[in-house]
């Protein structure tokens, strides 16, 4: 079953927090960063910031489904799209630093899913979703620094390639959610004007193209190759651990989701 409302979107990322947590794996990353921007979004819908709330949970239940229905296909052994499989792919990659693995899961998600979610819920009039649209980066700017100190608890040598501290050299903000989900809306834009088979051939071109981007994010070579060995070097690698830093120091739990598959 899909979720179908934000809280049970929400009891879902706790879920797959939960499971990945206990069985130690770095799926868990991106669900926890995931998982904080769900949280602040719904709170931003009680808190009145937005102009049509309805909308956007309604955009943001559509978006996280996408998120659920890749990581459930893949702990099937079922196909997920190019773009998932190399985030899924990455996870059991070691070699791979902790901000890769956010950003690779933060690549599939926002420059493909998202705008196929803004499309489906737009009733054929996208317009109608930007100024709110906009505003859900607001709420993903104020996470960043927060993310970024997070990630220099748990990879102390991350200063090295400049992916540590201020806005202007932190590879997180300039890989920023904000700039990201600017992509995907001119992506929701061209494949508005799309349908039937050209709608659906438009969404392999652009998977093709963000599983490409996906592997250059993964893959390390040259200067790369060696920075991110020392960062790795002595990176915190206790998969559990980091999961909970993520997850705001909380210990993830196992909740009852009834009628729930994940």
């Amino acid at each position: 079953m899909t979720a179908t409302t934000l809280e049970e979107v929400i009891a879902k990322l706790e879920d797959i927090i939960s499971q990945t947590h206990k069985s130690g794996d770095r799926s868990g990353y991106f669900a926890a960063l995931y998982y904080k921007v769900t949280v602040k979004v719904k709170e931003g819908i009680a808190a009145g910031q937005f102009g049509d709330g309805v909308n956007i949970a309604r955009l943001d239940v559509q978006f996280a489904n996408r998120y659920f229905q890749a990581y459930d296909s893949w702990q099937q052994g079922k196909p997920v799209t190019k773009s998932w499989e190399i985030a899924f792919t990455a996870a059991n990659r070691r070699s791979c630093i902790i901000l890769q693995h956010l950003l690779v899961g933060m690549n599939a998600h926002i420059n493909l899913d998202l705008g196929i979610a803004a499309c489906e819920v737009s009733d054929g009039d996208l317009d109608k979703l930007r100024v709110d649209y906009n505003n859900i980066n607001l709420i993903l700017s104020s996470l960043t620094y927060g993310v970024i100190s997070q990630l220099n608890l748990l990879s102390p040598f991350m200063s090295i390639l400049g992916f540590r501290g201020t806005k202007s050299n932190s590879m997180l903000v300039q890989f920023s959610l904000g700039n990201a989900r600017d992509g995907s809306w001119c992506f929701a834009e061209e494949l508005a004007l799309l349908q039937g088979e050209k709608y659906e051939e438009f969404i392999v071109r652009r998977d093709e193209e963000i599983a490409e981007l996906g592997g250059s994010l993964v893959k390390n070579s040259g200067f790369l190759k060696i920075g991110v060995w020392l960062i790795h070097l002595f990176e915190n690698k206790n998969v559990r651990y980091v999961i909970e830093v993520l997850n705001d120091g909380k210990k993830p739990y196992k909740k009852e989701l009834k009628g729930f598959r994940l």
